[in-house]
């Protein structure tokens, strides 16, 4: 059988009799095969068995249509590959951040893209009944390890594994960046209670004290990813509420290190160029006039909340 013809005799199969049921399979499916085909697509790229170029003419696009789909998801996927790296070295969040990320009068807590679960842990200790969301295995593990008294679902933003209306807060942090705003919204929205909130997060390294400003130009000398962390949501979303936290994350050298080499972009470098960035970023905390035998470096931070509520 042509391969068109197996699709269209698969589809058929999948919508049966038609109507809102055969829709709803018939969009489950398609969902799960684009999932499919994005891990294919990883699996070409870890292993660079195949260019972009040949990886968008199997797929009927350019290589620039092709780079464009899945570059990004691609990114984003990438963080499994340093789980261990990002549980040591990405900072948690201030206490301060819970009462505003999440109205007093919710109880079920969606965490999604919750990674491993640093703000996860905040959630649960503040006595949520929390949900949280990941779609990399790795981090996964590491999530469920961290906070075992959250339910921890494999998911994504594009496809969360709740029921409509189920929660009455959603929050997003430091991941709203790698969602297709276009899917996520409407999924989002549907998980929601009627007036429900969503909340994005950021952890920004606070750059005006100069050795971190050494250490951001470091990090992107290679790369540089710019991330909008004041966002405007479209409808069903009403207008935004802000909130901005200075803190600091008490850390180690290795703990720095460790949050440099969890970086995406950092993940993405050949090797040799991924030990020599973290060799020099090593050495600068080693040998800077203010942190030179430091064992507790004290890294500042503006943490970044966007809420709106669902109409």
């Amino acid at each position: 059988m042509a391969t068109d013809d197996l699709g269209r005799h698969i589809a058929d199969d999948v919508v049966g009799d038609g109507g809102l049921d055969g829709l709803r399979r018939l969009s489950e499916v398609v969902a799960a095969l684009e999932e499919r085909r994005t891990a294919v697509v990883a699996e070409l790229r870890r292993g660079r068995s195949a260019t972009w170029e040949e990886i968008g003419r199997a797929c009927g696009m350019t290589r620039q249509g092709a780079t464009r789909r899945w570059s990004g998801r691609l990114r984003a996927r990438s963080f499994g590959a340093a789980a261990d790296a990002y549980q040591q070295g990405r900072p948690g969040y201030p206490q301060a951040l819970i009462g505003s990320a999440v109205p007093r009068e919710a109880r079920r807590v969606l965490d999604l893209g919750a990674g491993t679960g640093k703000l996860t842990r905040l959630l649960v200790e503040a006595g949520l009944d929390v949900v949280a969301v990941e779609p990399d295995a790795a981090m996964r593990e590491q999530l469920a390890a961290a906070v075992p008294r959250a339910a921890v679902r494999a998911g994504s933003a594009e496809h969360i594994p709740l029921a409509d209306g189920s929660v009455d807060a959603v929050v997003v942090a430091q991941a709203w960046h790698w969602f297709d705003p276009a899917v996520a919204v409407p999924e989002i929205a549907r998980v929601l209670a009627p007036g429900g909130t969503l909340a994005l997060v950021w952890n920004v390294r606070d750059e005006s004290e100069p050795w971190a400003a050494e250490l951001g130009a470091l990090m992107h000398r290679s790369a540089r990813q710019e991330i909008d962390t004041r966002p405007l949501l479209p409808a069903p979303f009403g207008a935004p509420e802000r909130l901005e936290i200075r803190w600091e994350h008490v850390t180690t050298r290795e703990g720095i290190v460790a949050m440099v080499a969890s970086r995406s972009y950092v993940i993405a470098l050949p090797e040799d160029e991924r030990a020599r960035l973290l060799a020099d970023v090593d050495r600068l905390l080693a040998t800077h006039p203010d942190l030179a035998g430091r064992e507790e470096i004290a890294l500042p931070y503006v943490t970044r909340c966007t809420r709106v509520r669902r109409d």
